[in-house]
């Protein structure tokens, strides 16, 4: 753990009766969008004066969106974390539910994590790990989590990375040329070299951070300085890692107690959900997930996994402006 002085408050909260709101999308207009797992599953909108509202899912089962994407036009991508399935879907405003990838290397998509959109329209998806239940692969020495990318208009993902430690989110620096992906319980932070047209290839993966006891990398943002924020569960902890690697502690919340019995659990390869289901803190409820929003995109925006609102951070850093920054809203204007 860098040692550091570090945040224990919060500047404020938004959103109201959410319902495991896992990611965070900050859009230029104000509208944050996040997943909502009430009845059939959906997505909550708060608009900027604060309103709450849902979308719900017009499907005859069960989604349970994990992370979700936003396309020029207002329809919202969802990365569905089933208990055996997965896929990303499309929903719109109106709630109706498209398939739109359910295929990896033509296998079934298992249980899907997150899902980003890059400047090409290319899906960029992860899954966690192949394990069913999930719970069997909080280890140390995970290693069956990948990244997919999707083309344009394709039913078909590609697995371009492999063997990844509890693949969770990931940042795709199209400046650069890096994909970064946090490995949840490898406990680090991976980098990749992005190569090649149309699929893209990533080569040279290399580890930037290695995070110690306590800390379960799960979020992950981009600010302009090249600094990556990085969220984690169970210690409600927020990291920013620099471009050479150097880790700074941000922000925590979280009880010692807790943290003792998690950790002992990790490292004797028991943890299960009832570590991660019961987070111990003052006020937050397990970070996960983290987005630059705002007028000047200085604003953190914490997804909270098991809490009913949103915290965020006022900070110095600028964070990338993602492909949906600015896209059209098409119906979902109707929230502003």
């Amino acid at each position: 753990m860098p040692e550091n002085r570090f945040r224990q408050t919060v500047d404020g909260f938004v959103g109201r009766q959410l319902n495991r709101p896992e990611c965070v999308l900050a859009h230029s207009s104000g509208l944050l969008l996040v997943p909502d797992w009430a009845g059939n599953g959906g997505v909550s909108v708060i608009s900027p004066n604060g309103k709450t509202q849902r979308i719900a899912a017009k499907h005859p089962t069960s989604l349970r969106p994990n992370g979700i994407a936003l396309e020029a036009g207002g329809t919202i991508l969802l990365a569905h974390m089933g208990d055996t399935s997965g896929g990303i879907y499309s929903l719109s405003a109106d709630g109706h539910i498209e398939a739109r990838v359910l295929q990896v290397n033509n296998q079934p998509l298992p249980p899907t994590n997150f899902v980003v959109k890059d400047s090409q329209d290319r899906l960029w998806i992860t899954v966690s790990t192949r394990k069913t239940p999930r719970a069997d692969d909080y280890r140390a020495n995970a290693n069956s989590g990948f990244i997919a990318v999707a083309l344009p208009g394709e039913s078909q993902a590609t697995i371009v990375a492999d063997n990844l430690g509890y693949t969770n989110e990931c940042v795709i620096d199209e400046v650069r040329g890096h994909v970064f992906v946090n490995e949840t319980f490898g406990r680090r932070l991976t980098c990749f070299d992005m190569t090649g047209e149309p699929v893209p290839e990533l080569k040279n993966r290399r580890t930037v951070c290695t995070f110690g006891p306590g800390s379960y990398p799960d979020g992950l943002a981009l600010d302009t300085d090249s600094g990556l924020w990085v969220t984690s569960i169970v210690s409600n902890r927020l990291f920013r890692v620099d471009a050479d690697g150097c880790c700074q502690l941000m922000f925590e919340d979280a009880d010692d107690a807790h943290l003792r019995w998690t950790e002992h659990a990790y490292v004797n390869n028991v943890l299960g959900r009832e570590h991660l289901d019961n987070a111990k803190s003052m006020h937050m409820k397990n970070l996960s997930n983290v987005a630059f929003g705002g007028p000047q995109r200085r604003r953190l925006y914490i997804g909270n996994l098991l809490g009913d609102t949103l915290p965020y951070i006022d900070v110095d850093a600028t964070g990338v402006a993602m492909a949906h920054w600015d896209v059209s809203l098409g119906a979902l204007e109707h929230y502003l």
